[in-house]
């Protein structure tokens, strides 16, 4: 877990970028909360919930990674902030050209996975479904698969074109 030393050193580099980003932009972007409770294979995430904005770090990760993370993570969150309050996140893709622009001017790869050894790390894993078109077996998300179920999308395969159904388990009938 990160100490209280290093939390206030991601907050001030998180500052730092944001200060910086006003500069290049030539407006005024507002702090942002920053959180240290994201779990998972994530090491960071920008979110807006309820219309709030909000950076998130995973503190295992940082602590495992920190100097990577401060460098890479911390630009990369933020650069998702810059470019929804600057842009709107209805005009910009995730990783599209608006993000990689600002991860540019920061001086950051703009790289989008890490590639970390995550092994006693807590990750949460998420159960796969399998899923089949007249090609192959395709494997869905939980979420995805809830999707399915209540109705509300259908996946195509990119190869054939036929939509994907579930596939049954041996001995299993799902109505």
């Amino acid at each position: 877990m990160l100490d209280c030393e290093q939390q206030a050193r991601v907050k001030a580099e998180t500052s730092r970028f944001i200060r910086f980003a006003s500069g290049f932009m030539r407006c005024h972007i507002p702090e942002i909360r920053v959180s240290f409770d994201l779990s998972g294979a994530a090491a960071g995430q920008y979110r807006v919930r309820n219309g709030q904005s909000e950076i998130r770090y995973n503190p295992y990760i940082f602590a495992c990674y920190f100097a990577d993370n401060l460098s890479q993570t911390v630009p990369h969150e933020v650069a998702h902030y810059i470019a929804d309050f600057v842009y709107g996140a209805a005009n910009t893709r995730p990783h599209g050209e608006e993000w990689r622009q600002i991860m540019t001017a920061f001086g950051a790869p703009a790289k989008t996975t890490h590639s970390y050894n995550l092994s006693g790390i807590p990750c949460r894993r998420e159960q796969r479904h399998i899923y089949r078109c007249r090609c192959s077996d395709h494997s869905l998300s939980s979420r995805r698969h809830r999707s399915v179920q209540r109705g509300k999308a259908r996946y195509v395969c990119r190869l054939c074109g036929s939509e994907l159904t579930i596939k049954p388990l041996s001995g299993v009938r799902y109505a």
